[in-house]
C-alpha cells in the first residue's frame, strides 16, 4: 500500500491513525467505499475524514451532507470534530440522521408534494389511528385486516420507493384480497388533507421532488461537494436511490459500511446496496479497514470461520496485534433451566475473579428467550438488566395475560381487571367502563363485581350489556376450571378463549409472531409452580427487583440491539438449529435469509473482547412440549484451532456434545446402568417437570445412537423419507447424521437422520 504522506502542520485528525484508516482520510475526491470490518476503527477514521475536509477548506461546512443512522451517532461525531477543528462544525446543518436531514429539505418543498412547510409529522399511534378510521371507511374487518399489518405494508412500501402509482396488482394482494393500494392510496390523501406526513414519507416525498423537479436536483447536487453516509450496509432502496441522486454532480462519496454485519433486512435494508457500490460508482476506491482493535485472534478466528461460508460477500480479513487469549468456548447443556444456572455459575466466577457485571453481556436470538435467565438471576441475587427492550415480565402482552391470570386468582383486583376489560377489543367504550367505576365507588366493591351487578340494569347499552357479560360470565368459568386444571394448561386456555391470542395471530408481522413466542414462554414457566398463586407471587417479586440504580448489572439483549457495542465477556446462548438460524427466518427466506442469520453469529461473536462463551442445549421446551434440538449449523463452522468444546456436562447429559465432532456412544451410561442417561436427573430431582425415566431412555436407544457424527447407512439423496412432524419428502443433502430434507408440505426443513423413516 502507497505510504501517504503526512500533511504539513501535522493534523492532530491524523495522528494514531492506521496506513489505511490515513488513505481513507487523504482520498477525499471520487467515489469511496471504506470497508470496515467489526472492531477496525471505522468511527475513528470517519470522524477524521470529515474534520480533513474542514481543515484543508475542501468544502465549506455547509457544502458536506454526512449522514448517520442514529441520532446518538450524529451527536458523537458532531463532538469528536468540534475537539478537532474546533467550532467549524457548528456550522454544517447537513450532519444527521436520513429522517432528519430529509424533514429539513422537505420543509423547503413542501408544496411540490401538496404539503404545507409546517407539516406535521405523524408518530405510530397517530398513523395506526388514521389507518383504523380508512379500514371502516373500507368496511373491513378491523381484526381480519388489523391497521397494524397495514402500516407495515406501507412502510415497506415506502423503505422500496414505491408511491401508490407504482402499486401492482400483486403488491395490492399483500393486503385484504387486493385493496392495500386502494387504501395506500386512499392513506397518502387523508395526510395531505391533514397536512402531516409519517416518517417514510420524509425520505420518499424528497425522493419524489428530486426526480420530477431537476431544479431542485440540481441545486442539492452543486450544493453537496462531498457526501459522507455511515453504516452503508443499513440503506434501503428509497435511501440508496436519494443517495444516488444527489451525488451525481461531484461523485464525491464516502461510504462507511461492513457487508458482514448487514442484520436488518427486515425493517428494509438492502445488503445489495453495498456489494454493488463498485458497479454504482464506477472508478471507486476500496479501502479495507481490517486491523482489529477490539476481540482476541481467537475470537476473530472463530467469527470469521463462520462468515466464509457466506458467498454474497466483499471479503476481508480481520488480524490483531492483541494476544491470543483463550479460545472461544462451546458448551452442550441438557436443557434450557440448565443453560442458565451454568451461565449464572460462569458470572459469578467472573464476579470472583474481578470482571465488573458491567462488562458481560448474554445476547440472544429472540426476546423470549431471557425469560429463563431473568428468573434464575432472581434466584441467585445477581443483578441484570434488559437492553433495548423491556424485562420479560414487564412486555405489555406479558402484563395482559397477567392481568387475566390475577383476575381469575382475584377476583377483587381492580388494577388487573380495569387492564383487561377490553383487551383484546370487545366493544367496550369509554362510557361503559366509566359507569363500571361510578357502580363500585358508589357501592364500595370491587370493579368484576360492580361489572356483575351493572348486567341487572339498563345503563348499558345492548352491545356493551352483551360484551361485559360475556367477559364476567367467562371469569367465572376460568375460576371454575381453576379447581380441576393444571394452571398452565388453564392459561393456555383463556388466552386463547379471550381472543388474546388470536388478536396477534391476525397481525401477521414480525412483532406479532415475537408476542405469540413471549406468551408460550410465559405458559411454559408456569409449568415451574405448583400453583397459579405461588406463580403470581414469583412474578411479583421479579419486577420488584429493581436494584441499585447505578450498581454493576449483567447486560441481556438480543443480538440485533448488541450491534456496535462491546463487552469484556460474551455469553451467546440458544445456538441451536431452529432457534439460531432462526427457523421462520429460513421458512421465509430460504437462503437469503441463512445469509443474514449468519451474519448475526458474526456479529455476536465479534462483540466479545476477550471471551466468547457458545451455548447450546440438547432439549427445549417449546409450546409446552418438550423437543430435542441439535447444535445450530453455525457450532458447526467454527474453526477447531479456534475453539474449546467441553467434554462433560452435569446432569447426565455429557451425551450430547455438538454432533459436528466425534462421541461415543451417547446412551453408554445408561447401558452400562449407571443411571446417568438423559433424564435421569430431571426424574429424580424435580426442576424443570422433565419426567423420561430411565428405562424409557433405554427403549429410546436404538433410536437415538446416531446422535453422533457417523449417521445412518440406510439414508441416501433422492430417498423418499416421512417425518412424523412434517410428513414425507426426499432427501437432498446429508450431513454426517444431519439431513436436509424438502418437505412435500413443510419445505425445507433439517432434522437428524434418526427421527425419519424411509417412505
Amino acid at each position: 500500500m502507497t505510504q501517504l504522506a503526512p500533511l504539513p502542520d501535522d493534523p492532530p485528525y491524523l495522528r494514531g491513525l492506521n496506513a489505511p484508516q490515513r488513505e481513507a482520510v487523504l482520498t477525499t475526491e471520487g467515489p469511496v467505499l471504506m470497508l470496515a470490518g467489526a472492531g477496525t476503527g471505522k468511527t475513528a477514521a470517519l470522524t477524521a475524514r470529515l474534520a480533513h475536509l474542514l481543515w484543508t477548506r475542501k468544502a465549506y461546512p455547509s457544502e458536506i451532507l454526512s449522514v448517520t443512522f442514529t441520532n446518538k451517532a450524529a451527536r458523537e461525531m458532531r463532538e469528536r470534530v468540534g475537539r478537532l477543528v474546533g467550532d467549524a462544525v457548528e456550522g454544517m446543518p447537513w450532519l444527521g440522521t436520513f429522517h432528519a436531514i430529509g424533514a429539513k429539505m422537505l420543509r423547503r418543498h413542501a408544496e411540490l408534494v401538496g404539503l404545507q412547510s409546517n407539516f406535521t409529522i405523524l408518530d405510530t399511534d397517530d398513523q395506526l389511528r388514521v389507518l383504523k378510521q380508512l379500514i371502516v371507511v373500507a368496511d373491513l374487518d378491523e381484526k381480519r385486516w388489523p391497521a397494524r399489518s397495514l402500516a407495515g405494508l406501507i412502510d415497506d412500501w415506502k423503505n422500496k420507493g414505491l408511491t401508490p402509482a407504482d402499486i401492482d396488482a400483486g403488491e395490492s394482494e399483500r393486503y385484504a384480497n387486493g385493496r392495500g393500494g386502494e387504501l395506500y392510496q386512499a392513506y397518502q390523501e387523508r395526510l395531505k388533507a391533514l397536512n402531516a406526513c409519517d416518517f417514510g414519507d420524509l425520505l420518499l416525498h424528497m425522493l419524489v421532488i428530486l426526480k420530477t423537479h431537476c431544479d431542485v436536483l440540481t441545486t442539492y447536487q452543486q450544493r453537496f461537494r462531498y457526501i459522507m453516509v455511515d453504516e452503508y450496509q443499513d440503506t434501503n432502496s428509497v435511501q440508496y436511490l436519494w443517495l444516488r441522486l444527489l451525488a451525481q454532480e461531484h461523485r464525491n462519496i464516502a461510504c462507511v459500511g461492513d457487508d458482514d454485519q448487514s442484520i436488518y433486512s427486515w425493517r428494509g435494508a438492502q445488503v445489495e446496496n453495498i456489494l454493488k457500490f463498485e458497479k454504482d460508482f464506477p472508478g471507486a476506491t476500496v479501502i479495507r479497514l481490517e486491523q482489529n482493535y477490539r476481540s482476541t485472534p481467537h475470537i476473530l478466528g472463530a467469527a470469521s470461520g463462520v462468515i466464509a461460508q457466506n458467498s454474497g460477500r466483499l471479503g476481508k480479513t480481520l488480524w490483531t496485534e492483541l494476544d491470543a487469549g483463550e479460545k472461544v468456548k462451546v458448551i452442550g447443556v441438557w436443557d434450557g433451566p440448565e443453560e442458565a444456572r451454568r451461565v449464572g455459575d460462569e458470572i459469578e466466577s467472573c464476579q470472583r475473579a474481578g470482571k465488573s457485571l458491567d462488562d458481560v453481556a448474554i445476547l440472544v436470538r429472540a426476546q423470549h428467550q431471557t425469560r429463563e435467565f431473568e428468573d434464575r438471576f432472581i434466584a441467585i441475587g445477581m443483578p441484570y438488566k434488559i437492553v433495548g427492550g423491556f424485562r420479560f415480565y414487564e412486555r405489555a402482552e406479558i402484563r395482559d395475560a397477567l392481568a387475566y391470570l390475577r383476575v381469575v386468582n382475584q377476583p377483587s383486583d381492580d388494577l388487573a381487571f380495569e387492564r383487561i376489560v377490553n383487551v383484546p377489543k370487545r366493544g367496550l367504550g369509554d362510557k361503559a367502563v366509566a359507569k363500571v367505576h361510578q357502580l363500585s365507588r358508589a357501592t364500595g366493591v370491587p370493579l368484576m363485581t360492580a361489572a356483575a351487578r351493572i348486567l341487572d340494569t339498563d345503563e348499558l347499552t345492548a352491545q356493551a350489556r352483551r360484551s361485559l357479560g360475556n367477559l364476567v360470565g367467562d371469569i367465572a368459568r376460568w375460576r371454575d376450571m381453576a379447581r380441576d386444571l393444571p394452571h398452565a394448561e388453564l392459561a393456555r386456555q383463556l388466552l386463547d378463549e379471550s381472543g388474546y391470542t388470536a388478536m396477534y395471530q391476525a397481525e401477521k408481522s414480525t412483532e406479532a409472531a415475537g408476542r405469540l413466542e413471549n406468551l408460550s414462554e410465559l405458559v411454559r414457566a408456569m409449568e415451574e409452580y405448583e400453583s397459579l398463586g405461588a406463580f403470581l407471587e414469583h412474578v411479583s417479586l421479579v419486577m420488584d427487583n429493581e436494584g441499585g440504580r447505578d450498581d454493576p448489572k449483567v447486560t441481556i439483549m438480543t443480538i440485533h440491539a448488541a450491534k456496535g457495542l462491546e463487552y469484556h465477556t460474551v455469553f451467546l446462548v440458544g445456538w441451536e438449529e431452529g432457534l439460531f438460524p432462526s427457523q421462520r427466518a429460513l421458512d421465509e427466506g430460504g437462503t437469503r435469509s441463512l445469509e443474514e442469520e449468519r451474519r448475526l453469529a458474526y456479529v455476536a461473536i465479534t462483540r466479545a473482547r476477550r471471551r466468547a462463551v457458545i451455548i447450546h442445549a440438547a432439549n427445549r421446551r417449546i409450546y409446552g412440549q418438550w423437543n430435542s434440538s441439535i447444535p445450530s449449523r453455525f457450532v458447526g463452522e467454527l474453526p477447531s484451532e479456534h475453539t474449546e468444546t467441553e467434554t462433560t456436562m452435569s446432569g447426565g447429559a455429557s451425551l450430547w456434545q455438538a454432533n459436528w465432532s466425534e462421541r461415543a456412544d451417547p446412551f453408554a451410561d445408561v447401558a452400562r446402568g449407571t443411571g446417568r442417561g438423559p433424564g435421569w436427573q430431571r426424574a429424580a430431582g424435580g426442576g424443570s417437570g422433565f419426567s423420561t425415566t430411565p428405562s424409557r431412555v433405554v427403549e429410546s436407544r436404538a433410536s437415538a445412537v446416531s446422535i453422533g457424527n457417523k449417521g445412518r447407512d440406510d439414508v441416501k439423496v433422492g430417498l423418499r423419507v416421512f417425518h412424523q412432524k412434517f410428513g414425507y419428502g426426499e432427501i437432498a443433502e446429508i450431513e454426517g447424521n444431519k439431513l436436509e430434507i424438502e418437505f412435500e408440505n413443510a419445505g425445507r426443513k433439517r432434522v437428524m437422520d434418526s427421527f425419519v423413516t424411509l417412505g
